[in-house]
């Protein structure tokens, strides 16, 4: 009887693809190597400066990798992981993300009593993790990147360990992340049961030649998955830990959680359906299509009922989930390739161009407050210092910011010549595609309703009268820490970059809907 030999054969591994990640994790490793041997304690700026390159360069090789290959995807791992239009696309912008919070948490790492390098080693991290997710071809490996992510993120978020309400806040996340996690690999053992695989593209394929409208194994499994990455994204009702962890957090760490996590978590969310189980579609649309009515909804009402701006503004973040969920319910009635292609394509893609948008402004609102919460505390951090009623006569002591605050929220509500309402025009145009006119109309609806809750806060800080709150002395500035009209000079640079952008893209979208479409072929077809 011949004996068999098991032969281990290594899986095929392009490591330009990879490229990316191993500039995230090498800078983490190199920093946290470098912190533990010098002799003294680094200072921020040594770690900021290699925050923003790291992020920097990662963007950079992702926009070169596109243009060399273009949307064309380009498999490692076996397959687990691949390189696309829509992976590289999401990790330009993580880039720019990570680049944007480290410019922002610069000036108030001493504030909130945050070690620079453990800050940064844990952004740095984050976005590895987040890269991950973006590119997973294989659940099993959105999962790990989803823990890379969530974990690094519960730690940053405690990292402020002054501050009572930031350790509950972590404690919070930690917690119903973890019941997240359980469902999610509950979720991916049932798949695999169903199909036999873990491979998106390979479930894909085999849902496509043997199509079971009543797999329930498979349909529990893809609940399940649902529910995972809707706390991820704080769809409704897996939403409650938002306001509590928003409010708690560092506001730079905040504005972090609101654009790039949550971009991340949608893009896993856009790979699974669109890719893995979109021949089943027709049982998880009335899903997503329910999840985006309660989202839009609960968001919308619940912005316009608080008193404090970063409570309001975690709202309105669960808000503009709900449209990106509308975008990617928008799924064509037929199916076939060329539905699959056009309806698909602009429903993906609306999406997508929806979560560039919002990231930028979510990134300089949560920057504003940064700045303004420093302003109006003498003392140690804490939340009741963005109170409503203190941001009242902001306009006299800080016009220029004011300006800037006043527009990433009017782009939030969605007032035309702003980035924010050629997003919120093409997913509604997207959901009127899939003939989903109800959704469309509580979309405008509720877009109406919120905008109220952001032009409260406009009113309050041009009123021209003010509380006795108003008079607040600004801090001293410390040394070292370059400032401009007594602001944090890298503070600023952030800001007017998000600004830019608002205003840029919402008067010339078209190169950035036309880098959404390209993206989006990548994974629809």
């Amino acid at each position: 009887m011949a004996q068999v030999q098991d032969v281990f054969v290594s899986p095929t591994v392009d490591w330009w693809v990879l490229v990316p990640q191993i500039i995230l994790v090498g800078a983490v490793l190199g920093l946290l190597l470098v912190a533990s041997l010098v002799p003294r304690a680094l200072p921020s700026w040594v770690s900021t400066i290699t925050t923003i390159a790291t992020g920097a360069a990662a963007a950079i090789v992702a926009a070169v990798q596109w243009g060399m290959w273009g949307s064309t995807p380009r498999p490692t791992l076996n397959g687990a992981f691949v390189s696309d239009g829509f992976s590289l696309l999401l990790t330009v912008l993580i880039g720019a993300g990570v680049v944007m919070t480290a410019l922002v948490a610069h000036s108030a790492l001493d504030r909130y009593d945050m070690a620079p390098p453990e800050f940064s080693a844990l952004l740095l991290a984050s976005a590895a993790g987040a890269v991950v997710m973006a590119g997973a071809n294989d659940l099993i490996v959105l999962f790990l990147g989803l823990e890379s992510l969530s974990i690094a993120l519960y730690v940053l978020i405690a990292l402020a360990g002054r501050r009572a309400s930031a350790r509950e806040s972590a404690m919070k996340y930690f917690v119903l992340g973890a019941f997240s996690s359980a469902f999610f690999l509950y979720g991916i053992a049932l798949v695999y049961g169903s199909t036999g695989g873990t491979n998106l593209s390979g479930i894909g394929g085999f849902l496509f030649g043997s199509i079971r409208e009543t797999d329930y194994l498979l349909l529990a499994g893809v609940a399940l998955l649902l529910v995972g990455l809707g706390f991820k994204v704080a769809a409704v009702p897996f939403h409650f830990w938002a306001p509590d962890v928003y409010e708690g957090a560092p506001s730079p760490v905040t504005g972090y959680l609101a654009s790039i996590a949550k971009a991340a978590g949608f893009a896993a969310l856009a790979r699974v359906l669109y890719v893995a189980v979109f021949q089943q579609s027709t049982a998880w649309k009335p899903i997503m299509v329910a999840l985006a009515f309660a989202t839009l909804a609960v968001g919308a009402v619940m912005a316009i009922c608080q008193n404090d701006v970063k409570r309001m503004l975690a709202y309105s973040s669960i808000s503009h989930a709900g449209f990106v969920l509308v975008g990617l319910s928008a799924v064509p009635a037929a199916s076939g390739l060329v539905q699959w292609t056009e309806g698909g394509g602009d429903a993906v893609s609306s999406s997508v161009f929806y979560l560039i948008v919002y990231s930028f402004m979510a990134l300089g609102s949560f920057a504003v407050l940064s700045v303004v919460g420093a302003e109006l505390q003498s003392s140690e951090p804490d939340a009741s210092a963005h109170a409503l009623s203190r941001y009242g006569g902001l306009a006299r002591r800080r016009p220029v910011l004011t300006l800037a605050f006043a527009v990433l929220l009017l782009a939030q509500a969605g007032v035309p010549l702003t980035a924010g309402f050629v997003a919120k025009f093409e997913v509604i145009r997207a959901a009127i595609g899939a003939n989903g006119y109800v959704l469309a109309t509580v979309a405008m609806v509720t877009a109406v309703v919120s905008a109220f809750a952001y032009l409260r806060v406009v009113l309050a800080m041009y009123a021209p009268e003010g509380s006795a709150d108003d008079d607040h002395s600004a801090p001293s500035a410390r040394a070292g820490r370059p400032r401009w009209g007594g602001l944090p000079l890298t503070s600023v640079f952030a800001i007017s970059l998000t600004v830019a952008v608002t205003l840029v893209v919402g008067v010339f979208p078209q190169t950035l809907l036309e880098w959404s479409r390209d993206a989006v072929l990548s994974i629809i077809l």
